[in-house]
């Protein structure tokens, strides 16, 4: 398969606030990519850097083979973009602000807003400033679908909306990304991650910690140790020879044990630890 995104030691620098350094990755044609990090990770200043609305000092960005920096235009116009807060004119109507988008790309894309109206259940005679931060948000999703672009981008996405509409969102991703899109997806939420995505890239501190499938990343040889020992509970991740844990249990009252898998969480958690 084709990458849609490549991405080549991408740097920016704020300063006083952490930017990123170095970052490299990319997406591949087809794929629902994860990009996993707490808040302040560089998720956001990534995406904005990617898509030429800040200014990187070094580095290089291709998307769909194009240079952003040189054909940003170009690129943009088969890119559906949601940014993590959905700001929007407060007194215009719904109907008004997805029309607006629909023509800022010069495209006539009634009838597919309207489908996603209906599967989002958006009131679109309300005004913007008497929405919700969950309708706000859907909303914004209808914007960035509407043109059915080749590349969705989300920041954050799912953040407001009620788990019915988060099912219905990945749904309809999964819909696109069948009939040939791509989608990446940037969240802090693990289980989205888990149950969706192909592969992930990892952040923390600005810095990219893993490029990995997702399979892989969650096969990990760690186990989770609850164990009472000498009248003692002790609940860990064990990430060595379990043989050589036994031997260390020589000599003490074991009172019970349990020995399973970590959690997602946990598997996760290790890249953000000091």
């Amino acid at each position: 398969m084709s990458r849609i995104i490549d991405i080549d030691k991408l740097t920016k620098n704020y300063e006083k606030n952490r930017g990123v350094a170095d970052v490299s990755f990319s997406v591949e044609e087809g794929d629902i990519f994860g990009f996993l990090g707490p808040n302040g990770a560089g998720k956001s200043t990534t995406i904005r850097s990617m898509l030429g609305l800040i200014q990187y000092e070094s580095g290089c960005v291709k998307i769909f083979g194009k240079d952003i920096l040189h054909e940003k235009e170009a690129v943009l116009s088969e890119i559906g973009y949601m940014p993590s807060e959905a700001m929007f004119y407060p007194n215009m109507k719904v109907k008004d602000v997805i029309k607006m988008a629909a023509d800022v790309r010069g495209k006539d894309c009634d009838e597919e807003a309207q489908k996603l109206c209906k599967r989002l259940q958006v009131d679109t005679e309300k005004k913007i400033c008497e929405l919700s931060l969950g309708n706000r948000k859907k909303v914004s999703i209808v914007c960035a679908m509407q043109h059915k672009p080749k590349l969705f981008i989300f920041d954050e996405p799912t953040s407001g909306l009620d788990p019915l509409m988060q099912a219905e969102f990945f749904k309809l991703i999964q819909e696109y990304v069948a009939d040939g899109a791509t989608c990446m997806l940037s969240t802090h939420v693990l289980s989205e991650v888990k149950k969706y995505c192909k592969h992930v890239a990892i952040m923390k501190e600005g810095c990219l910690k893993c490029v990995d499938t997702v399979d892989r990343i969650t096969k990990t040889s760690a186990k989770r140790i609850r164990m009472v020992r000498d009248g003692k509970q002790e609940d860990f991740i064990y990430k060595g020879d379990l043989n050589k844990l036994v031997d260390e249990f020589a000599g003490h009252h074991i009172e019970d044990i349990l020995i399973e898998e970590p959690s997602l969480d946990e598997i996760f958690m290790h890249f953000y630890e000091n």
